[in-house]
């Protein structure tokens, strides 16, 4: 695979230093499949790992303060409040992210990064449940990560 460089093109931040400090809100979900014998395992707390719920938290509360080390050119902001909402489903676990700030520039990416971390923490602590005779993960899959309310006040 080539990969090219048009001449003269720029990569760089956004400037914001012009905008204003607002209260800034973001909510990200996204859905991860799974076996009903793997949400029985989570639900009874019964995963050789650990509590899956409480370590995907951690982990996505970390990826929340850490996104503008993983996104390139995403501003490094001050987070004021991270919260996660778990909802364990017949099919799977739906994860919510909020994130909230008060700086110029929104939350939003910060929200998707910690849902995307705690929906890849989760899979990563029931892996040996999910995996089927072969190594393969046919039943397994994150789903439908979106932004589903951002506020600018």
């Amino acid at each position: 695979m080539e990969f090219s460089h048009i001449e003269g093109e720029k990569v760089r931040m956004v400037d914001i230093s012009g905008k204003e400090d607002v209260p800034r809100i973001a909510i990200a979900e996204g859905f991860i499949r799974l076996k009903k014998e793997t949400i029985e395992a989570i639900t009874s707390n019964k995963v050789a790992k650990g509590n899956v719920l409480s370590t995907a938290n951690i982990a996505g509360v970390m990826a929340v303060k850490r996104t503008s080390e993983i996104i390139p050119l995403c501003h490094p902001i001050p987070i004021t409040s991270i919260s996660f909402d778990f909802k364990i489903e017949e099919t799977g676990i739906r994860v919510s992210c909020a994130v909230k700030s008060f700086g110029k520039t929104g939350v939003e990416m910060e929200a998707l990064t910690g849902v995307s971390v705690a929906l890849l923490t989760i899979w990563d602590m029931v892996k040996s449940l999910e995996k089927d005779s072969s190594g393969n993960y046919p039943d397994t899959c994150i789903e439908k990560i979106a932004v589903v309310k951002k506020v600018k006040e």
